[in-house]
């Protein structure tokens, strides 16, 4: 068992705290790792105010990379001293869909068995089954994903959840290839991993759509071509003007409320494809004609984590960052303490920060 501290939700809508925890020492199949960096998702404050679950107290961070400290009996993937991203679907092997050949989709994805726990011994709910703003976490070995260990810590951690989310969205859900056109409504941290996957992929046009100037200038450094301002413009009768009146092959909703879905489907061209990648809450409804969605046919989708493989995916990509082929680094709007959480959740619901990292 190990002290370490840990920023902890308490309560829903309190703000979180800095306290001591305690990290057991891993069991079989399990391994404790050393975080050097972790993001701060958006992820991470729907846990606070309760959007999730309400198993609190929780700890929180779930965007991390760092080097592994110790591994359980049976772990034979990782040893101490590599340096590994985390991730919150690690494969079972076992499940239907990876009986299949497609684990990216495994239905039974696993997570540490032992709990960690606050100083009195309350149980803690770590955030995606990682809980990494703190010293150190316990997680099943499968969540440690090996790679290039002259990576940047804090830029390679990002690939941990919303980088990839949006990547993924757009290059494995919505498959883009050479000389697509590409709409992403909503140009946050996932939006603007969605930009960059499409431009990684080869599109010719990104239309990069969003309320917030600063955010359709994200987007523009990650490869967009054109941007619309949705406060001024009609988001669909835009995306159809620049794409000759037929609309994108690919529309990515990386909001994931009613309103940006329908543009979504109406802005794609007919037989294109829309991703649903931005959460939606619980309580929204959708109303389509069924006569257009025959009509238009093509394909909807929702992207899981970017339908990510992370063993195949996380070292592919920080080598492509390593090349400079793909600009991870400009995801990082500044480097804080663990007990500027707080501040930075502040910052992100004013739409000031692309991602602010813990660094420790």
């Amino acid at each position: 068992m190990t002290e370490v501290r840990g920023v902890v939700a308490a309560g829903k809508g309190k703000p979180v705290e800095v306290v001591t925890i305690n990290v057991p020492d891993p069991g079989p199949g399990e391994a404790v790792v050393r975080v050097q960096a972790c993001g701060v998702c958006h992820t991470d404050l729907h846990y606070r105010e309760g959007g999730i679950s309400d198993d609190y107290p929780f700890l929180l961070g779930h965007e991390a990379a760092g080097v592994v400290d110790a591994v359980g009996e049976g772990v034979h993937d990782i040893e101490p001293g590599d340096f590994v991203v985390l991730n919150w679907r690690a494969v079972c092997g076992l499940c239907r869909a990876c009986r299949r050949g497609r684990p990216q989709y495994c239905f039974d994805t696993h997570n540490a068995a032992q709990p960690m726990t606050l100083e009195d011994g309350t149980p803690l709910s770590p955030a995606l089954g990682i809980g990494a703003f703190a010293e150190k976490t316990l997680v099943h070995s499968g969540q440690c994903t090996k790679v290039d260990p002259s990576a940047r810590p804090a830029v390679a951690g990002l690939l941990g959840c919303g980088v990839m989310a949006g990547i993924g969205a757009a290059v494995n859900t919505g498959q883009a290839g050479p000389g697509d056109s590409v709409a992403v409504i909503g140009c946050g941290g996932v939006g603007a991993g969605s930009v960059a996957g499409a431009n990684l992929a080869g599109a010719r046009q990104i239309i990069a759509v969003d309320t917030d100037p600063v955010k359709l200038d994200w987007a523009r450094q990650f490869g967009a071509t054109h941007t619309v301002n949705a406060s001024e413009s009609d988001t669909v009768e835009a995306i159809r003007e620049l794409t000759g009146g037929h609309g994108a092959d690919l529309v990515v909703d990386a909001v994931g409320i009613p309103k940006t879905y329908t543009q979504a489907f109406y802005a794609r061209d007919l037989a294109g494809t829309v991703v649903l990648v931005g959460v939606p809450s619980p309580e929204m409804q959708l109303e389509l004609p069924l006569i257009d969605v025959f009509a238009r046919g093509g394909a909807l989708r929702s992207s899981w984590y970017g339908d990510c493989l992370p063993s195949r995916d996380f070292p592919m990509l920080v080598e492509m960052y390593q090349q400079g082929r793909l600009p991870l680094e400009k995801f990082v709007t500044e480097e804080i303490a663990l007990d500027q959480v707080e501040q930075a959740f502040e910052k992100m619901h004013r739409g000031e920060v692309l991602r602010s990292v813990v660094t420790l």
